[in-house]
């Protein structure tokens, strides 16, 4: 039987328990090698003879796509797979595989909690009280759900369902996403609207679209002088679509109400960062992804995408759709 090559270019986690069963339970021949790279030059040296890559942060660009000798499947843990030149693999027949479905009910809910503590001014409030202030005025103003407006950038799996968990509490909604259909947007109850038009009329502004080039500091100083004053900017896609430097500048300069983050530009973020100092600023280290449940089945998944590839198959979940008709990758 083949013995299979397995590299793990990075981890955070203390075991391997949920990999390995999925591994063993193929009936492969499997080697997992286990690394924890973070250079280009790293996962080269440890992955140019791999079969296949499970890759978490570790940076899996051209360079190293150039260097893989039979790889036939890279599968990163998450949604997004900006650590992974997709372009370069595609042209290689190297599938690019990720979980696109794991955490939708956390990160939706990480969302929706980040959109509560800003319209109640949960955080601060707590803050004041701890420092020996009790006067629900230094919170001041906060108003009613039903008078506000969300609007929710991105409408995929995640976003979807955030508008479906907003809309009880009263919320108006509108929606961009120019790859989906107006009328899918309208039968969710939300309204679609050009993208400055969220901008200008939204209070509070939901981040959810994958970081790409065209993405990368859409939010910057000029996007920012179009939102309202009182507007509250919320993070939970990718650090990058922020320009963080435009936005601690909007928030000291009072161009706008807030921000709430799961993710920074930097993670984890710089010590330095102005960000860390601002109470109207909700910072979380990139964890509305997670739950034991999520973690399982990110991970389940993951790993599941290699077997599938090192088994002759498809896999489940690929981003680079040109390798569609691919009907067998097992050399």
């Amino acid at each position: 039987m083949d013995r299979f090559k397995v590299v793990l270019t990075d981890y955070e986690f203390e075991d391997f328990r949920f990999e390995e069963k999925v591994f063993k339970s193929s009936g492969l021949n499997i080697n997992f090698v286990k690394a924890q790279c973070k250079t280009e030059e790293e996962v080269i040296q440890i992955g140019k003879d791999a079969d296949a890559l499970l890759n978490q942060y570790a940076p899996v660009g051209e360079k190293v796509i150039n260097e893989l000798e039979k790889c036939k499947v890279i599968s990163r843990y998450g949604v997004g797979v900006n650590t992974i030149d997709v372009q370069a693999s595609t042209n290689k027949g190297i599938f690019v595989s990720n979980v696109p479905d794991y955490g939708v009910e956390e990160v939706s809910n990480h969302a929706l909690a980040l959109l509560l503590s800003s319209a109640r001014k949960i955080t601060q409030l707590n803050a004041h009280i701890k420092s020996g202030q009790w006067d629900f005025k230094l919170a001041t103003p906060i108003y009613r759900f039903s008078k506000q407006t969300l609007g929710v950038l991105g409408f995929g799996r995640i976003p979807r369902v955030l508008v479906k968990k907003a809309q009880p509490l009263g919320f108006q909604i509108l929606v961009h996403d120019p790859f989906v259909p107006e009328d899918d947007i309208r039968q969710m109850g939300a309204k679609p609207v050009p993208f400055e038009e969220l901008l200008t009329a939204s209070d509070f502004i939901s981040i959810h679209v994958p970081l790409v080039e065209s993405t990368k500091h859409l939010i910057n100083k000029h996007t920012i002088r179009l939102m309202k004053k009182n507007a509250v900017i919320i993070n939970t896609a990718r650090g990058p679509i922020i320009n963080e430097n435009d936005l601690a500048d909007a928030l000291k300069n009072r161009q706008i109400a807030g921000a709430a983050l799961d993710v920074a530009e930097e993670e984890p973020i710089p010590k330095d960062s102005p960000l860390l100092t601002m109470s109207n600023v909700i910072l979380t280290p990139h964890s509305s992804w997670y739950s034991e449940e999520a973690m399982e089945e990110l991970r389940t998944k993951t790993a599941q995408n290699v077997i599938e590839v090192l088994s002759g198959k498809k896999p489940t979940y690929f981003v680079n759709k040109e390798l569609e008709k691919l009907s067998s990758v097992v050399k």
